[in-house]
């Protein structure tokens, strides 16, 4: 079941109301000229229907594993290796990256199980999502997620060069389940997830992710 997320009611209602004030516009004052008015009502439409896409949240079942490590974002892995996390866990982990296309579904899920530890949100640059540098100076909420067994696992959403605006859902203190959603990021970003280094990392640079079904690590 598809459904449009909450993040975009109101801005698809408004630019529904312009779409629609576009083509009648482009119908009344170009009907000698049907090439453009044509091409300017496709136009419209097409860009309409690309946001509308955008903001779609498909439905997800989630098969609940407390060893698995499950994707927080739809998108593609651009970093997997060995990396110090110095804002919380100020340790040694290993760093699974998943950078996410304008294209792709934004709604951000839970890669584990448990009771928050750690949120904050930082302000900071938009550059873009697989800059080096993005994960420490770009605009950035972290999350750390304390399992039942005790286990840790630390995720950052990172804004882009797009992606203006990060919605995270969480507080510290709160219980949230596998693959419930956390947050939204709008229009392409990157997430950041650090596991344990005895985790066993199931994915590669190059491989696709979809949010709340593919199992990204396995805790060992």
């Amino acid at each position: 079941m598809m459904t449009i997320h909450r993040e975009g009611r109101a801005l698809l209602f408004i630019l529904l109301l312009i779409t629609v004030a576009g083509i009648w516009a482009l119908d009344y004052f170009f009907q000698q000229q049907p090439v453009l008015r044509n091409s300017g009502i496709g136009l419209l439409i097409v860009f309409y229907l690309l946001v509308l896409q955008f903001f779609r949240n498909p439905s997800v079942r989630v098969e609940k594993n407390p060893k698995h490590i499950l994707a927080p974002a739809d998108g593609k892995v651009v970093v997997v290796e060995e990396a110090d996390e110095p804002e919380y866990l100020r340790d040694r982990r290993k760093q699974i990256s998943i950078f996410m296309s304008p294209v792709n579904v934004h709604v951000n899920r839970m890669p584990v199980g448990g009771t928050i530890s750690y949120c904050t949100y930082h302000p900071g640059k938009y550059l873009v999502a697989w800059h080096p540098k993005s994960s420490t100076e770009n605009e950035r909420t972290t999350v750390a997620v304390k399992t039942d067994e005790g286990v840790e696992i630390l995720f950052r959403q990172i804004a882009g060069a797009l992606a203006r605006r990060i919605k995270c859902y969480v507080q510290k203190g709160q219980r949230l389940e596998q693959g419930d959603e956390f947050g939204f990021i709008k229009f392409g970003s990157r997430v950041d997830v650090f596991v344990p280094l005895h985790a066993e990392v199931l994915v590669k640079p190059g491989d696709k992710t979809t949010a709340g079904k593919t199992v990204i690590a396995r805790l060992t």
